[in-house]
């Protein structure tokens, strides 16, 4: 498997109504930051998490995040 592509040095700052959400894990989706399916043949699988209420969220642009989907400013690193 290859390194994902940091689709974005800093976060996406987006409005997430509570619910489910996939977080594109190799950086290739056109959908950023959310999956499109474009992972396919790379090995990479999406990131399902859980909104509980609505609410904006960081989620990491650069793939480098430990706590991802959430951005914790490791690109900042980069």
């Amino acid at each position: 498997m290859s390194d994902p592509v940091a689709a974005k040095k800093g976060p996406y700052v987006v409005a997430l109504k509570a619910g489910d959400y996939f977080y594109c894990t190799c950086g290739r989706s056109a959908s950023q930051p959310f999956c499109d399916g474009s992972h396919k043949g790379t090995g990479f699988t999406p990131r399902k998490f859980t909104i509980e209420e609505d609410r904006k969220a960081g989620l990491c642009g650069c793939r480098a995040s430990g706590n991802q989907p959430f951005c914790d400013g490791s690109h900042k690193d980069l």
